[in-house]
């Protein structure tokens, strides 16, 4: 724990250096994904899906909602999650409330009930790469075993880079400790993979984006192959 709050402390005080470009007016986000295959953090969590957005940002400040409906399967969890982030320079701090219907009681915060998960995050964009860091701290996130608070944690790097007219993002995802959450017994590579995006131009003001991701994940021996589009305002 001493070691990430260090980390921490060295991000904030590099992003102090930086020169921070937040607007000055509110802007709105709201678009949805249609994807094949519900994949997150290199766990398979349902089948075709959609997968809508909607938030609102301001100087660095950000709100904003997520959402998971399946499509195909009845059986596929819907899910809802809200996050709160601010952002000055490359420094990004978040807090996220994920919840799912496994129990459809949404304002149930009972630890031994409830479907909610509370993870705070944090994570620097140092423009040829990003790291984050992020641990679930609230909710029904508890050991098997013992019964005790997991802190399950998971720690990303992902590396964008542009080829042959798409925007690329490779990631390698791990779980430094045990975690029922993710399913480890200790330190685990959970989630390596290469997303590519690419805009089909419909109109001049009109362009669908469309990505393809192969993901793997070393720990649970699987391979899964996401294709998506974007429609968004």
């Amino acid at each position: 724990m001493k070691k990430v709050l260090s980390f921490i402390v060295f991000l904030m005080l590099c992003s102090m250096g930086t020169t921070v470009h937040a607007q000055d007016e509110v802007e709105a986000t709201l678009k949805a994904d249609v994807v094949s295959q519900f994949i997150w953090r290199g766990l398979d969590n349902g089948h075709v899906s959609l997968q809508p957005t909607f938030g609102i940002a301001w100087k660095g400040l950000s709100v904003s909602a997520w959402g998971n409906v399946g499509i195909t399967d009845s059986k596929d969890a819907t899910e809802i999650d809200l996050e709160l982030s601010y952002t000055i320079g490359g420094l990004t701090l978040r807090v996220t409330d994920y919840w799912t219907d496994d129990n459809p009681k949404y304002f149930d915060y009972h630890t031994d009930t409830t479907a909610h998960y509370f993870e705070g995050g944090v994570g620097y964009d140092f423009g040829v790469l990003s790291l984050s860091w992020q641990t679930i701290f609230a909710g029904c996130d508890l050991q098997e075993t013992s019964g005790k608070r997991a802190f399950s944690s998971y720690a990303e790097v992902v590396v964008p880079f542009n080829l042959a007219t798409c925007q690329w993002e490779a990631t390698v995802g791990a779980v430094p400790f045990k975690s029922d959450f993710y399913s480890t017994n200790g330190f685990r590579v959970t989630n390596l993979s290469l997303k590519a995006t690419k805009d089909l131009q419909i109109s001049e003001k009109f362009a669908l984006p469309l990505f393809g991701q192969l993901v793997a994940n070393p720990n649970a021996r699987k391979m899964f192959f996401v294709f998506g589009l974007t429609i968004g305002i």
